[in-house]
């Protein structure tokens, strides 16, 4: 019989893998697929510290996406499970978009990421 956490493909609690280059390399891609694309940083910044905001918001605030990539990214984070899709039944249709709690752990990784890329020293000294 199958254990529920090879089912569901997650590591129960208290259960850690030792990194090898080779998991890590495999870990590494797995989490840029997810991330790949010109826009989602950008959508994640913006969704960051709890905040919701209808589709509309998001296009005033990313003036250079179009209308179609801003909802593919939005399908695509939501379907990765990193943004949660919330639609208000009523006429105008009402959608608004929110991190989920596993997208808002993203934050502290990406903060690192924007600390690391300051420290480099501008080209020429």
């Amino acid at each position: 019989m199958t254990r529920t956490d090879e089912k569901v493909r997650y590591l129960p609690e208290g259960k850690v893998e030792a990194l090898t280059p080779l998991s890590a390399a495999s870990g590494v891609e797995n989490v840029l697929r997810i991330l790949e694309g010109r826009w989602k940083l950008v959508i994640l910044f913006h969704l960051f510290g709890g905040k919701v905001l209808r589709f509309s918001d998001l296009e005033r605030a990313i003036p250079a996406i179009s209308q179609k990539m801003l909802i593919q990214q939005l399908r695509q984070m939501e379907g990765d499970g990193i943004v949660r899709r919330i639609v208000h039944h009523q006429v105008p249709p009402k959608v608004e978009y929110c991190l989920t709690d596993w997208g808002q752990a993203l934050c502290p990784a990406l903060d690192a990421l924007l600390k690391w890329a300051a420290l480099r020293e501008p080209a020429g000294t």
